[in-house]
């Protein structure tokens, strides 16, 4: 489901914006020049899914922060449009902008925006004060915020007693008790230390998991977009130059810009499981199924272990061959098929990095299973698999 659209934003500052606007596009450049005025965003075209965290990166000057805050209107785009939940923005009044920058958009900006003459519940029950809700019930939802970002026991202290990392979390905390539906996040953690940046960006992955709000988040940093992102569109110039998932952004460079812009990058680190998995159907057998049936379903495949499934489709272990024959042969009676079920398998989630895949492969000679969240085998990657695609990306 679109929970943000953006179609041919522009946004012009100067007198001379309208001009330039309705001028051929190869002339823009030299109009603005002359008119003296700058093009910070150009033909902009995005669709935001529910759900998703979109990042948005380029170089300083690139136009990515003017841009997230034509998403909420902060800056009015001088054409095109900017559709929230289809309600096209152009056409809200001032008091329903405000609603909806107060009730549905949360921020989190870089330099934090705490009120140094605010203790810590106060600087994240702001949001909520303004829009008139009870103290009682503003400090309630202020703490669940807290909560959530382990700073539940801050709530007295004051901005100037706390850690660069701390204030950033109020930061989150305030924007976070509104219960927003989105949250646009200018270069949120690129003022703080890289080894605290690195915790916050771990740290607010966790939190997402809890959260599941649409997020936009703006940096320039490649590493932290790749990290975070579902999907990240790249600016130069004003201009979205590609969009792609971290994995098409690195293998598939629009141009020589991106290449230039990810070179550096190893690729290990944006290929994940899902992208090197097979079908799981041979490597499969249900709980239920009768051993000699499995036993022959290994020859036949010419595979030593196999993994096993419950009535819903969820692993819960594996059965290698020679354990298998071993125990029908102890045994003169029927032998159910889960009595013989190990637990010594490897599996991983789907959205793992190759870099981080190498890690477990090199602890198992066996297959590895691909799970999606709810534990269910989506595809299987053999030691074969991962040394070819490792060929192919040195």
């Amino acid at each position: 489901m679109q929970k943000i659209v953006c179609e041919k934003v522009w946004k012009i500052f100067g007198k001379g914006a309208g001009k330039i606007i309705r001028s051929p596009r190869s002339d823009c450049d030299a109009l603005a020049s002359s008119l003296r005025c700058t093009i910070a965003v150009r033909e902009a075209d995005i669709e935001i899914q529910e759900g998703e965290l979109f990042v948005i990166m380029g170089l300083s000057g690139s136009g990515k922060s003017t841009l997230l805050r034509c998403l909420n209107y902060m800056i009015e785009p001088t054409d095109g449009r900017v559709v929230v939940d289809g309600n096209d923005l152009n056409t809200l009044s001032g008091k329903d902008l405000r609603q909806l920058r107060q009730g549905k958009m949360g921020m989190v900006f870089q330099n934090f925006g705490l009120l140094p003459h605010r203790n810590v519940i106060d600087n994240v029950a702001l949001g909520l004060e303004v829009q008139g809700v009870s103290l009682q019930e503003r400090y309630k939802r202020t703490r669940e915020a807290l909560d959530l970002v382990g700073l539940l026991d801050w709530e007295k202290h004051y901005p100037s007693e706390l850690s660069g990392g701390m204030q950033q979390r109020v930061g989150l905390a305030r924007a976070l008790a509104v219960n927003p539906e989105i949250l646009l996040m200018d270069e949120a953690f690129s003022a703080l230390d890289p080894l605290i940046r690195k915790q916050m960006q771990e740290e607010f992955l966790k939190l997402l998991a809890i959260v599941k709000k649409t997020i936009v988040f703006i940096t320039h940093d490649l590493d932290e977009a790749l990290k975070l992102a579902s999907r990240i569109a790249v600016m130069k110039d004003g201009r979205i130059v590609q969009i792609g998932t971290p994995e098409e952004i690195v293998m598939e460079p629009a141009d020589d810009y991106v290449s230039e812009f990810v070179g550096s990058v190893s690729r290990t680190k944006v290929v994940s499981a899902k992208n090197l998995m097979m079908k799981p159907d041979r490597w499969i057998s249900a709980e239920k199924e009768d051993p000699i049936a499995v036993l022959n379903k290994m020859r036949k495949n010419e595979i030593n272990s196999i993994f096993i499934t419950d009535y819903t489709n969820r692993l819960i272990g594996a059965v290698n061959k020679e354990r298998l024959k071993q125990t029908m042969l102890a045994t003169a009676t029927e032998t159910r098929l889960k009595y013989m079920i190990h637990q010594d398998y490897a599996a991983v989630p789907c959205d793992i990095n190759l870099e981080d895949l190498i890690l477990q492969a090199a602890k198992t000679k066996a297959p590895i299973a691909v799970l999606d969240e709810s534990n269910r085998i989506m595809g299987v990657i053999s030691r074969s698999v991962l040394l070819e695609k490792l060929a192919d990306l040195i």
